[in-house]
Order: C-alpha cells, then structure tokens, then sequence
C-alpha cells in the first residue's frame, strides 16, 4: 500500500512510517521543512515538502494521487497559540480531507483528541485546540467520499510501547504510549470494516490486532 502522511515528522507519524516500511508498505511524509527529510528516509519513508498552512486544495490532491490511504497526524503541537490551533489541527485537516476526496483516496485516517468536541465551552489555548479538533472531526464525518476512521487517543507518552491497549467508542480517560498509536494506525489501515467509526485508545490488556478486530466487528 501507499500511504501519504500528513504532519510527516511528528512523533507518531515517524513511528507509523517506520513501521508501514517495515512490513513493506510505501509511506510518503508531507513535511513543511526541508531539513527534515533526512529523519523520513532514515525510517523508510518518502518525504515530500509541502506545506498544509499555505498549499492549495489541488497541490495536496497531487500529492495524494495514486495512494491507497491517507493519514492526518499534524497537528500545530505544544507552545503553538490559537491561531495555529485554527489553521493546523482544523483548517489543514479540512484542506487534506477535501484533497483525499478529490484524489479518489478513500481510506482516511485522523489522529484527534480524546475530548474534542466542536461545541466544547472556554476561552482557553487547550479550549481552542479541542473545539478546532471537534470541528475537523465533524467535517470529515460528513464527506461521502472518505471511508473516514477518526482516532482519539488519551495522553501521550514516550513510554515504549506494550502492544496491549483499550480502543472503544468511549474509553474515559487515560494514557497512552506513541508506539501503541502507530500500531493502532497501522491496523486500522488494514481495517476497513472500522470506517465511520470515533474511536478512544488508551492503554489497556488487550492486543492491538484483537482490539481492532473487536471494534470492526470481527
């Protein structure tokens, strides 16, 4: 499979890439600096630089042509101020979302946010983040054209991964180490039967391909 990932250098992104050319997938990293492209070939990954706050919908639709899923794992990360929360976690996401649909590339994964609500209440940076990651979500459950799964972790770490997670419609809250929400992306990749699924992943007892069967229905 080709995979494109948008938000190509971020944490769980460099662990997906890594572990979709370990099973010998193709995996393209949409990166906005040229500088890190060293980090996505030295994973297995093809980066290309293009960047989400500023490309149009047809520049992201070229660089979906052709692939067989679509990840968005960007996000305007800790530090960034509302602003960005706008034009990354919502605006990019819509952007790539509309470019998959006009690609023909109907898998669709986005890595939200556990508590992401489009209606969620507070003037707050973290409020602003979880009402443009609702609003993206949203979106994206919307259009026809995606076999959309949207993915909502708890709190992340950078504990090595145990492989054994709780992956549910509502979980509560918990956390959950990055390698856990690589490989959870990557089953769900090869998953169809969870599209149109919003699903909440904290660590949990059960294996992942277990976990992933179950929510499919399998």
């Amino acid at each position: 499979m080709r995979i494109v990932i948008a938000g190509g250098h971020g944490q769980i992104a460099l662990r997906l890439e890594r572990l979709l050319a370990a099973r010998g997938d193709e995996a393209v990293g949409l990166i906005r600096k040229p500088e890190q492209a060293d980090d996505l070939r030295q994973r297995g990954a093809e980066p290309v630089v293009l960047d989400l706050e500023s490309a149009s919908v047809e520049e992201v639709a070229e660089r979906l042509a052709g692939a067989d899923g679509a990840v968005f794992a960007a996000g305007a990360g800790p530090g960034s101020g509302a602003a960005r929360k706008e034009t990354v976690d919502k605006a990019a996401a819509i952007l790539f979302a509309d470019a998959a649909v006009r690609a023909g590339v109907r898998r669709f994964l986005i890595v939200s946010s556990m508590g992401a609500d489009p209606s969620h209440q507070g003037d707050e940076v973290f409020d602003v983040y979880l009402r443009a990651k609702g609003e993206a979500d949203e979106y994206i459950r919307n259009l026809d054209g995606l076999d959309w799964t949207i993915l909502r972790p708890g709190r992340l770490t950078n504990d090595p991964g145990t492989g054994l997670v709780r992956l549910e419609a509502h979980t509560g809250r918990g956390s959950i180490p990055r390698d856990d929400v690589a490989a959870v992306l990557a089953e769900l990749l090869d998953t169809p039967a969870t599209a149109g699924l919003t699903l909440e992943l904290i660590s949990g007892k059960v294996p992942i391909s277990v976990a992933v069967k179950s929510v499919a229905g399998g």
